[in-house]
């Protein structure tokens, strides 16, 4: 299967190359980043290198896809979202996502997100859409809950970082639920 390459109206969801380890690095050494990654930051290059090899076997396998995401008016990488513990079987997958800090708060990870959503939906024939933040991560719950996703409860001590284990939060969104919050989005948009 060739990578689906994703477009919105001001993003491009592309596949991971080597070429964007120097951006992903930055990224995901930045501990603003990493705090409710589920990951320590990272210490090196290479580390983003085998992130990105860790991308292309996932997709290879067909067990999850991970897409760089790029501006499209200046072609700017910020950040990467993907689909983790995908079974085409089950029709199920979980989302994950970063960004820059630079590119927080303009609406980006919920383009994203959407686009991807309706891809795993529409194109891949999912029914569940899972996710799984810090219990902290107030940012995240609010856009996830903002998408249509709802909180399920907790998980407890399920993501491992900086040599703890931590609760996490678990949210979902089912096919019907997703097109019946896309549907209610854009009556919102046109008022």
């Amino acid at each position: 299967m060739p990578f689906p390459i994703l477009k919105t109206a001001r993003l491009q969801l592309i596949e991971v190359t080597d070429e964007h380890a120097p951006a992903i690095f930055c990224i995901l050494s930045n501990e603003d980043v990493t705090r409710f990654y589920g990951m320590d930051p990272l210490q090196k290059q290479d580390d983003a290198l085998n992130i990105i090899g860790s991308f292309k076997h996932t997709f290879a396998s067909r067990q999850g896809i991970r897409w760089g995401i790029v501006t499209r008016d200046s072609g700017t990488f910020i950040g990467t979202i993907g689909l983790n513990h995908l079974s085409l079987y089950s029709k199920k997958a979980e989302i994950g996502f970063e960004l820059d800090p630079a590119h927080w708060r303009r609406g980006y990870a919920a383009e994203a997100i959407e686009a991807v959503l309706t891809y795993a939906f529409e194109t891949l024939g999912l029914y569940r859409m899972g996710a799984v933040t810090f219990v902290e991560n107030e940012a995240s719950v609010q856009l996830l809950t903002q998408i249509g996703f709802e909180e399920e409860g907790m998980l407890r001590g399920y993501l491992f970082q900086g040599g703890t284990s931590h609760d996490g939060r678990i949210f979902s969104l089912l096919k019907p639920d997703f097109e019946v919050s896309r549907q209610e989005r854009k009556q919102e948009n046109r008022v």
